[in-house]
């Protein structure tokens, strides 16, 4: 990850958001649709990469915020 990617994981039954480089989550959240939600804005605000991982902490998504700095020409 970019410094400052925001990360959305689960974590002890709770999804979490937190910026790399932080050592705790951001934000705490009882559902993996809110921490999207949450974790989407974070890196919205801060113009860096939202890294999504599945329950098994393997990584199920990235988007990239702003799109124009998405390094892969890929449509949609």
């Amino acid at each position: 990850m970019t410094k400052g990617d925001v990360d959305t994981y689960q974590e002890n039954g709770q999804w979490k958001n937190r910026p790399e480089g932080n050592g705790r989550a951001s934000s705490t959240h009882d559902s993996k649709a809110d921490a999207q939600a949450q974790g989407r804005e974070m890196a919205a605000d801060r113009g860096v990469e939202h890294v999504i991982k599945k329950q098994d902490g393997t990584i199920g998504e990235k988007n990239t915020y702003p799109r124009s700095r998405d390094p892969r020409d890929i449509a949609g």
